[in-house]
């Protein structure tokens, strides 16, 4: 288990920054490694962001050493989502079985975390968000089919898309963390529409299932001086409150949304026309 810090920036800041600094302090590449368990500690509302590919073997984690605490759980709660193929989580000696699109929330406490891929040759890929957390709320998985669909945007538009809700008050209550998975329509390119703001929630994007060739433009910042970043599959952006956040791919894509904040109300949200943009 390997653990970095990014300390994010305020809207003043970025007005100075050039592509390699913006990609520094809201891009994270490089999460799914094989055979490597690696996280990402933000302090954007202290999210972690962590992506693990067993292989042959299983991969442990769940030391607080990184983050002053005795276990990485001990006040905080965790959602995984497997992205590639079949999987097991196992928590404290329970095991979970998870297909592509399942998630498992885990609750605060928990000591230690194994995940496994059923196949070598077809690894799984597990996607983690962990956030603070001030209750207790029990382990759950949530399979794909048990999550709360919701079908938006308009074919027309080209940004249709299916939104999936998993760890969520109507699916699988957290103290607060939200998490669930979007995947866009054949031949739409546009997610996140309308662009907007949640100033009492900040937001992580990953995206993935994307080809190799393929790139998806996300745009951030404030709605009058937005900037760009240029994501390729299994990167991950952070989305702090102030900023916009919507993009447009170049091939089909998905993306796991993860959010954290005051409430847990989806639709608290500032809609931002796109006319206004700039």
């Amino acid at each position: 288990m390997t653990m970095r810090v990014l300390y994010g920036a305020a809207p003043a800041d970025i007005k100075s920054y050039d592509t390699q600094k913006l990609r520094d302090a809201f891009l994270v590449e490089d999460l799914f490694q094989l055979g490597q368990a690696t996280f990402v500690y933000t302090h954007v509302d202290r999210l972690i962001l962590g992506g693990a590919v067993p292989t042959t073997s299983p991969l442990t984690f769940g030391s607080g050493e990184d983050i002053g605490t005795p276990y990485l759980l001990s006040a905080r709660e965790m959602g995984i989502a497997n992205l590639g193929g079949a999987g097991s989580v196992t928590v404290d000696g329970e095991t979970y079985e998870l297909g592509n699109r399942d998630v498992l929330y885990v609750g605060r406490g928990a000591q230690t975390i194994t995940v496994q891929s059923n196949s070598s040759d077809e690894p799984a890929r597990f996607y983690m968000n962990s956030v603070p957390a001030s209750a207790d709320f029990p382990h759950r998985l949530i399979k794909r089919e048990e999550s709360k669909l919701l079908e938006l945007g308009d074919q027309k538009r080209s940004n249709k898309r299916n939104l999936r809700m998993y760890i969520h008050p109507q699916v699988a209550p957290s103290c607060l963390l939200l998490m669930g998975i979007t995947d866009l329509a054949e031949g739409s390119v546009w997610n996140t529409m309308p662009p907007h703001l949640h100033e009492r929630r900040m937001e992580a994007y990953c995206y993935f299932d994307m080809a190799a060739e393929d790139r998806v433009i996300h745009l951030m910042g404030r709605p009058d001086e937005t900037r760009n970043l240029i994501v390729a599959n299994g990167d991950a952006v952070l989305s702090p409150a102030w900023s916009i956040h919507m993009g447009a791919g170049t091939g089909s894509y998905a993306f796991v949304w993860g959010m954290t904040g005051e409430n847990q109300e989806y639709n608290d949200v500032a809609p931002v026309a796109v006319a206004d943009l700039k």
